[in-house]
C-alpha cells in the first residue's frame, strides 16, 4: 500500500533553515505528482509546494522565494527546503501524493494519500 514518511522537522529561530524529506512506497514514484502541506493549530489546511512529473513546481504566495520542493525519483523521496523561516511557518507539515493524471496544484482535495507529519515551530 501507499506509504509516505515526512522526516526533518524540528525547531530553529527565525531566519533558521530546515530540510523535510518525505519517503514514498508502495507505489511508481515518479508517476505522480506531489505536494506538501500544512497545518496550524486552529486553522485550514494549506497548501504550500508541488512538484510535477516533469519537475514543474509551484508554490503558495506566503512561501515563495523561501521554499524549495525537488524531488529524487532515484530515491522515491520529495523534499521541502525552507529557509528564512518565520514564526507565521509553524505547523504540521504532511507530503501528499496527488491523484492520479490530475494536475499540479495546491488544493488539498486533489490528493490521496498523506503522510503522517512532521512538526515545525519557529521562534521568534
Amino acid at each position: 500500500q501507499v506509504q509516505l514518511v515526512e522526516s526533518g522537522g524540528g525547531s530553529v529561530q527565525a531566519g533558521g533553515s530546515l530540510r523535510l524529506s518525505c519517503a514514498a512506497s508502495g507505489y511508481t514514484f515518479s508517476r505522480y505528482n506531489m505536494g506538501w502541506f500544512r497545518q496550524a493549530p486552529g486553522k485550514e489546511r494549506e497548501g504550500v509546494a508541488a512538484i510535477g512529473t516533469a519537475g514543474g513546481t509551484t508554490y503558495a504566495d506566503s512561501v515563495k522565494g523561501r521554499f524549495t520542493i525537488s524531488k529524487d525519483n532515484a530515491k522515491n523521496t520529495v523534499y521541502l527546503q525552507m529557509n528564512n523561516l518565520k514564526p507565521e511557518d509553524t505547523a504540521m507539515y504532511y507530503c501528499a501524493r496527488s491523484r492520479f493524471l490530475v494536475g499540479m496544484n495546491l488544493r488539498d482535495y486533489n490528493y490521496d494519500s498523506w503522510g503522517q507529519g512532521t512538526q515545525v515551530t519557529v521562534s521568534s
